[in-house]
């Protein structure tokens, strides 16, 4: 069991527009199904036409799906996930969701899944090494489960694919300073809200310590 805080910390969060964890799972292949065969697919989610993801979308990840409220195939969210998943190990949406159904129910294999989340984020790493998304909601698991300094470590090389990203530096923000690294959760912070983050979280909680300062000053 994970000793982790309640699911929802309000000021932790990815904000998905428009639409191997650092904990790296041990066993490399064996234990994480490969090599990347699938009866459809794999696909790298982001290049995947409109056609290709509604397939897969209108029939197991559907918005009770994602939101964890059931499964659409069966009575639990937790195959329609993996279904998912198997199909495009990318797809940022349902590793979200994968991710919370495993912090909710406090495991590291959620009850049902084939393979662990550890698993699923390693998988998705080694199919799509390039996609910064993975990275940041790999690092957000770490920050989570209170391995900031993996998660920093992870981020890091999501920074490194997308500067430009403020999920990335919002995250990277939060890791450092649950690693009491304020100087550089602040410049995070002014990067992230420089980008146009939405929430106020990080903000706060340097605030709260006295350690927040406007941009420029």
């Amino acid at each position: 069991m994970f000793n982790v805080p309640p699911f929802v910390r309000g000021c932790v969060a990815i904000f998905l527009v428009s639409m191997s964890v650092a904990v790296s799972a041990q066993g490399g292949d064996a234990v994480c199904g490969n090599p990347f065969q699938n009866a459809y697919g794999p696909f790298d989610y982001r290049t995947a036409t409109a056609k290709t993801r509604k397939l897969v979308e209108d029939y197991h990840f559907t918005p009770r799906v994602e939101a964890l409220r059931g499964g659409h195939t069966s009575s639990r969210p937790v195959g329609d996930l993996e279904y998912t998943l198997n199909d495009f190990p990318n797809h940022h949406r349902a590793l979200m969701s994968m991710m919370k159904l495993a912090l909710r129910e406090g495991k590291g294999r959620p009850d049902g899944a084939a393979i662990s989340i550890a698993c699923r984020f390693d998988r998705a790493e080694r199919f799509s090494p390039d996609d910064a998304m993975v990275k940041v909601i790999n690092g957000l698991y770490l920050i989570q489960i209170g391995k900031a300094a993996e998660a920093v470590s992870k981020l890091e090389q999501a920074r490194e694919l997308d500067s430009n990203n403020p999920n990335v530096h919002y995250n990277l923000g939060l890791a450092y300073f649950d690693l009491r690294e304020y100087d550089e959760a602040l410049k995070s912070a002014h990067l992230a809200y420089a980008q146009g983050f939405p929430l106020p979280g990080l903000r706060d909680k340097l605030k709260r310590i006295g350690k927040w300062r406007d941009a420029g000053k």
